[in-house]
């Protein structure tokens, strides 16, 4: 007796297990280099990225280095809410709504 199950889904879903990888490729890069928002370019958030890169680079001298370091807070916080969601949590989170900030 065939225990197969009868529909043609497949159970293992290409997309979430990509998310997977970029969860850990995004969350320890957003702790290690957040004020650069490369955790950002991973997950497909250019204008994300571009604005934490041009807050950090552009804002340092008449911020005394204070913009980078804000960045750096957020990614930092980031990098943590990426790596202790699940994968399940992520993926919707991240992959399906697109949600670009914390």
């Amino acid at each position: 007796m065939d225990m197969a199950p009868s529909n043609n889904i497949d159970p293992i879903d290409p997309r979430r297990a990509e998310a997977s990888g970029k969860k850990i490729a995004a969350g320890v890069l957003g702790i290690i280099l957040g004020f650069l928002g490369i955790h950002k370019f991973i997950l497909g958030y250019t204008g994300a990225g571009l604005t934490m890169i041009l807050v950090s680079l552009l804002a340092w001298i008449p911020t005394c280095g204070l913009s980078a370091g804000v960045m750096a807070i957020i990614g930092l916080i980031e990098g943590i809410f990426y790596l202790t969601k699940t994968d399940d949590q992520f993926y919707e989170m991240y992959m399906v709504r697109k949600r670009p900030w914390f």
